[in-house]
């Protein structure tokens, strides 16, 4: 029997969003008692709710689009499906700190102890259990990040998309935007505040599914990720 691990953030109203972008917000459009004419209800059951919020909230994945704008047509709605449909493994990388650098010889070491092969297609997500450290605090906006050289090495071995656990893959205003770029340059991608990495570690591989919604013209998309163990 399969064991399906949710590794996916809610989203709520208020909820923490990267610097600049949309706040999210969620309320009533409707209830079911607007629906049905009940005037004398104590209460308001929703019957459908409005949501505001950007592609880029809580778990999701970048368009290739989003990387530059030399790569503008490659937008979510048109990125393979099978980029989101992948086999996966995850790296232990639990060892760094705040807005402490992930370099090669950490990916190369957890690869090694693990004894893993990182194959065409692969989905890589690197546990830093930095959700279950800082997610709510101070602290949540300082997390540790791959550096240029990493993003190069993991796109080289032709990965679909990598996954980290923090608001971004790079460390801001030191290696993030270089790293989007060359996601774009190598046309892979990425996968940002995954949560419950933990459960993955030191089990093998894995069926990882992260489906975007067919956002016409979208650069990124929340997505519903799973890690799938049968």
């Amino acid at each position: 029997m399969s064991e399906i691990i949710d590794l996916s953030q809610e989203i709520v109203t208020g909820m923490a969003v990267y610097k600049g972008l949309p706040e999210v917000r969620i309320s009533v459009h409707a209830t079911h008692e607007e629906w049905d004419g009940i005037t004398d209800s104590t209460e308001a059951t929703p019957s459908v709710f409005n949501l505001e919020m950007g592609e880029h909230t809580g778990t999701h994945v970048d368009a290739i689009s989003h990387m530059a704008k030399e790569y503008k047509k490659q937008t979510i709605d048109v990125m393979p499906l099978s980029m989101f449909y992948t086999a996966g493994i995850c790296l232990d990388l639990s060892h760094k700190g705040l807005k402490e650098m992930i370099e090669l010889e950490d990916i190369k070491a957890s690869i090694k102890k693990e004894r893993f092969q990182i194959k065409q297609g692969d989905t890589v997500l690197l546990y830093t259990d930095h959700y279950r450290r800082t997610y709510g605090t101070q602290n949540w906006f300082n997390g540790p990040g791959i550096s240029t050289e990493v993003a190069s090495w993991l796109g080289k071995q032709g990965i679909a998309a990598f996954g980290v656990e923090t608001m971004s893959p790079g460390i801001p205003g030191i290696s993030n935007k270089e790293v989007h770029r060359i996601c774009g340059k190598l046309g892979f991608t990425h996968y940002e505040n995954m949560i419950n990495l933990y459960q993955l570690v030191g089990r093998g591989r894995f069926r990882f599914i992260g489906l975007p919604l067919k956002i016409k013209g979208g650069t990124g998309s929340p997505v519903r990720a799973i890690a799938v163990f049968e």
